[in-house]
């Protein structure tokens, strides 16, 4: 069988978990090897994981976007994707700004915490005039 990878796979032994179904399911996989672009993994079945799924490796403390490019009874071939190529796997769900929700999100915070700051300094007005 001639190699048709452009990048070559280095020999693994890593724990990995694989999440699908809007990451209510999962199955512990074995990462057997492993490059930059995809990876070979080792499962008890392979029958139950979709075409696109989310591979997680807590060695590394890394996740990533995999498509299957070939399957066998218990290894499959993944290959990594960018968000934006791969296929959600939330169908129909809108692309995710991360760095502007978490920007928004902590002005938001800070926010509020001013609030709650305000409010206390009033409370302890209020507690002092009776």
């Amino acid at each position: 069988m001639s190699e048709r990878r452009t990048h070559a796979r280095k020999k693994s032994f890593l724990q990995g978990r694989i999440h699908f179904n809007n990451r209510r399911s999962s199955i512990d996989c074995l990462v057997r090897d492993f490059s930059e672009q995809g990876a070979k993994l080792k499962v008890a079945d392979t029958i139950a994981i979709p075409e696109v799924m989310e591979l997680h490796i807590p060695n590394r403390d890394a996740s990533y976007r995999a498509e299957v490019q070939w399957r066998t009874s218990d290894e499959i071939g993944v290959a990594f994707r960018p968000e934006k190529a791969a296929p959600s796997i939330v169908p129909d769900a809108a692309p995710v700004d991360l760095p502007g929700r978490v920007r928004r999100l902590e002005s938001e915070m800070t926010s509020l915490q001013r609030k709650v700051k305000d409010l206390q300094s009033e409370l302890r007005k209020y507690q002092g005039a009776e």
